[in-house]
C-alpha cells in the first residue's frame, strides 16, 4: 500500500504508473478520500473538545438555567460525535477499500509494456543444448520412465495434479536440500511454514483470497486460504511487530506446498508439470531497511542464479516489464531456463523470480523498525523463488534427456539422490 499523502503529493506520476502497469485504480478518488477524512479528524477533534470544554464547565458553581444548558449541549456533542465517527469510519473503509488497489511504485529502470513477452533480456547463461535426436517434452519422458502419473492424479484430485514416482520423488527432495544448503551458506533462517494462512495476511502481502479473479483457494467458513506462495506465510511472520534495527536484515527461506487455483491458465506451455496446481516450493523473503534493499535484491538475483548455474541448466535473466510486476513489486527479476521440450523447437519458461516489494507490503502488515532517530518506519520487504520443483524437475527431464530414452541426474544432485541416471525399469 503506498502512503495517501505521498499519492496526493505526486498524483500525476502515480497515475501514470498504474497506466503503466495496465492496471484498474481510481488514484483520484483516493486523494479525494483522504481529504475528507482528513476534514472529518478535524471535525472530530474539534467536537471532541468543546465537549471536554463543556464536561470542565458542568464542574464550575452554576445556576439551574446554566447545568440545564450544558447538559443539553452536552447531550448535542454526543449526537454530534456518535454522528462524525460514523461518517469517519465509512470514510475510512472507502479509503482504504481504494486504496489498496493502487499498485506499487515501479523501478524508473524497469522496462514499460503489457505482458511477459515485452520483459527485458538482460543476461544469458549456458547454451541451450542441441540434440542429435528428436528430444521429448517432460509429459511423454515421465510417463515413459514411470516417474509422474497424471491420469492417475486427475481420476483422484482433478486436472493438473499429478503423482511424483520412483526416482523423481528423490529428484524432488535432492532439489530441496540442493537448495537448502546454497541458502545455509548464505545466511539464511529456514523454516518450514504452514499450508494455510488468514485472509488478511494474504490481502497484506498482496494476494486477492476471494473473488473470480482470486489466484488462491479460499477455505469455506474459515476467513483463511490454502497459500500459494511462502512469501505469505514468511511476510505474515512479524506482521504488526516493531523489529530491532540492528538485527536487520533478516534473511528467511521457507519451504511449503504452494496451491494455486491457476484460473484460465492454458495452452501448450502450461501442459505437464509447468503450471499446476499444487507443487513444493523453496522461497526466499528478507525484511531489511531501506537503504539495503536494492543490494539484498541484487543478492537474491545472483543466489537464484548460482542454484541454477550449478545445476548446468542454460538460462536468461529477463528484467520485468511494468505490465508483469504485479502490484506489490516496485522490480522484479525472473529467470527463465530453456526447456527443451516447449513448442516444437524449445523455448524459454520461467523458473524464479525475485521481487523487490518496499515498504509496500510493510505498510498493509505494519512491520516496522525504530530507527536512530526515535521514530518508527517502515521496513522493506523482499522475496525471491530458490526452487519451485515442478518447474524445475521440467527443465531437468528435458535437458538431461539421452537418446537411449534415460536422463542423467546433474551432478550437484547426485550426493543427495544417491543415483546418476533413470532408466527404463
Amino acid at each position: 500500500m503506498l502512503d495517501y499523502r505521498f499519492i496526493k503529493e505526486n498524483l500525476e506520476a502515480v497515475k501514470k504508473n498504474i497506466a503503466d502497469r495496465n492496471m484498474s485504480a481510481d488514484a483520484d478518488m483516493v486523494v479525494s478520500l483522504f481529504d475528507q477524512r482528513t476534514a472529518l479528524v478535524t471535525e472530530l477533534q474539534s467536537l471532541q473538545q468543546k465537549r471536554n470544554d463543556n464536561a470542565k464547565a458542568m464542574k464550575a458553581k452554576l445556576s439551574d438555567e446554566e447545568r440545564r444548558k450544558l447538559i443539553e449541549e452536552g447531550k448535542s456533542f454526543k449526537d454530534l460525535i456518535a454522528d462524525c465517527e460514523k461518517r469517519l469510519a465509512e470514510t475510512e473503509e472507502r479509503l482504504e477499500l481504494e486504496g489498496r488497489k493502487i499498485p506499487n511504485m515501479a523501478h524508473p529502470d524497469a522496462p514499460v509494456g503489457s505482458v511477459d513477452s515485452e520483459n527485458l533480456e538482460v543476461k544469458r547463461v549456458g547454451t541451450p543444448r542441441t540434440f542429435t535426436f528428436k528430444a521429448k517434452d517432460h509429459v511423454q519422458l515421465g510417463q515413459e520412465l514411470d516417474l509422474i502419473d497424471f491420469d492417475a492424479a486427475t481420476k483422484v484430485s482433478g486436472n493438473k495434479f499429478y503423482y511424483l514416482k520412483n526416482e523423481a520423488v528423490f529428484l524432488e527432495q535432492s532439489l530441496v536440500m540442493y537448495a537448502l544448503n546454497i541458502l545455509r551458506k548464505h545466511g539464511f533462517t529456514p523454516f518450514i511454514t504452514p499450508d494455510v494462512a488468514r485472509e488478511e495476511v494474504l490481502q497484506g502481502i498482496g494476494f486477492n483470497p476471494r473473488g473470480n479473479e482470486s489466484n488462491v483457494y479460499a477455505l469455506e467458513d474459515e476467513h483463511a486460504c490454502l497459500v500459494a506462495t511462502a512469501e505469505i506465510t514468511l511476510g505474515g511472520y512479524h506482521s504488526g511487530e516493531i523489529l530491532d534495527k540492528s538485527k536487520l536484515p533478516l534473511l528467511y527461506c521457507g519451504l511449503s506446498h504452494c496451491f494455486r487455483r491457476e484460473a484460465g491458465a492454458a495452452g501448450q506451455f502450461s501442459k505437464g508439470l509447468y503450471r499446476v496446481h499444487q507443487f513444493t516450493k523453496l522461497e526466499m523473503f528478507v525484511y531489511c531497511l531501506p537503504e539495503q534493499s536494492d543490494a539484498l535484491h541484487e543478492k537474491l538475483r545472483l543466489i537464484e542464479e548460482e542454484i541454477f548455474t550449478g545445476l548446468g541448466l542454460p538460462f536468461r535473466v529477463v528484467d520485468t516489464c511494468t505490465g508483469d510486476l504485479g502490484a506489490p513489486a516496485y522490480r522484479k527479476w525472473d529467470l527463465e531456463a530453456w526447456m527443451p521440450g516447449r513448442g516444437e523447437t524449445g523455448d524459454w519458461g520461467e523458473v524464479t523470480s525475485t521481487s523487490n516489494c518496499t515498504d509496500f507490503q510493510a505498510r498493509r502488515l505494519n512491520v516496522r523498525y525504530k530507527d536512530d532517530d526515535g521514530k518508527n518506519k517502515y521496513v522493506h520487504m523482499l522475496n525471491g523463488t530458490a526452487v519451485a520443483v515442478s518447474r524445475a524437475l521440467v527443465a531437468i527431464l528435458e535437458n538431461y534427456q539421452n537418446e537411449d530414452g534415460s536422463i542423467s541426474v546433474p551432478a550437484a544432485l547426485v550426493p543427495f539422490c544417491g543415483f546418476d541416471t533413470i532408466r527404463n525399469r
